[in-house]
């Protein structure tokens, strides 16, 4: 085993969660080369990262695209491929590329497990992803404790951020809380209105400048909370590179938000993280890095995670009050005086 392709076709928190397996396997066979496949629009979560080699980008372009990556992929003669996606176009990869090893999961007993070589059992939902993926690697004879995943910053990244914030107007004597308030579905997402209060009582509380993130898909919301809001907020989203992010997520003393990619970032570089659960498992999908504080209803969201939600005003996003939410930020946010400046804290981490 001496040349190994990672593949992982999912969005950015999944990529960041896989983090960990990379490390592993690293740690215990550091003369291994490993390669890492995602899909384009994630791959800035792996860069600088000392466990990867390369990092190959997937791009859903056209058949001649296609069918040169496939051909890519043969030339590099990969000895194993682990496939930590569990979907149909990955497993089709990993047989394209001829490794004579193959491995991967094959949760809802499709076809595409006679691709690999060895298929391997989980029970989802019942672990969290991480040791999912880390289950891989129990017929390389490789064993390991959870981890914990790693995103690496360099110092111009971390001067992009800063340059950033003085564009925005954040004031430096501030300590900066983030609220995330978008969502990839509708009802993963808390109600802007409560993103307003909770930053309101945050601002008065203790005095720190309230940022709201997202993406460029997420401006006309992060525009809808700072209207309802009576503090003066300042709007992120769309603003950041996922580098960016992540280094003011560093610089910051909390953030605030659903199961996102968002969410995984700033556990990671070590923000304490409020995180609100509804349909997702937070046992499967729970931020691991910085502190935390969980809150989620439990409801059984099976029968209308997606694409709907059937509970209307009782869905389990809404049962979560600001309240609960505000307690959860004291709990994580320093005690003492407001105003506290938690970038001197962050930096030293």
């Amino acid at each position: 085993m001496r040349n190994i392709l990672i593949i992982k076709l999912r969005y950015i928190g999944d990529v960041l969660l896989a983090t960990p397996t990379v490390r592993v396997i690293k740690a215990a066979r550091p003369d291994v080369r490993v390669t890492m496949m995602v899909n384009r629009g994630t791959e800035d979560v792996l860069s600088g990262n000392p466990d990867m080699d390369e990092i190959l980008v997937l791009d859903k372009g056209s058949l001649a695209a296609q069918s040169q990556l496939v051909a890519g992929l043969r030339r590099r003669r990969f000895d194993m491929v682990i496939d930590l996606t569990d979907g149909d176009r990955s497993a089709f990869l990993s047989w394209i590329s001829g490794a004579p090893v193959r491995i991967g999961f094959n949760d809802e007993q499709r076809w595409r497990g006679h691709y690999y070589t060895q298929v391997v059992q989980s029970v989802p939902g019942l672990r969290h992803r991480i040791d999912r993926d880390l289950e891989v690697l129990k017929p390389l004879g490789i064993q390991s404790d959870s981890k914990n995943p790693q995103l690496w910053l360099t110092p111009e990244e971390m001067s992009s951020a800063d340059q950033l914030l003085d564009q925005l107007g954040v004031q430096r004597s501030q300590s900066m809380v983030i609220l995330q308030p978008g969502a990839r579905y509708w009802f993963k997402a808390w109600p802007p209105e409560r993103f307003a209060e909770l930053a309101d009582r945050l601002t008065s509380r203790y005095g720190c400048q309230v940022l709201i993130g997202g993406s460029d898909q997420d401006i006309d919301l992060a525009q809808q909370i700072r209207q309802m809001a009576k503090s003066s907020l300042v709007i992120m989203a769309g603003r950041t590179t996922i580098k960016q992010f992540a280094a003011i997520a560093k610089k910051s003393a909390l953030f605030v938000g659903s199961d996102s990619g968002a969410m995984h970032i700033a556990a990671a570089v070590g923000t304490p993280v409020v995180a609100l659960f509804g349909p997702s498992n937070p046992r499967e999908w729970g931020p691991r890095g910085g502190p935390v504080e969980v809150l989620y209803k439990e409801i059984d969201c099976r029968s209308c995670f997606h694409p709907t939600c059937t509970r209307g005003e009782e869905n389990c996003m809404r049962l979560i009050a600001v309240d609960e939410v505000f307690a959860a930020a004291q709990r994580l946010l320093p005690v003492g005086k407001p105003g506290y400046a938690a970038s001197s804290r962050s930096l030293g981490r």
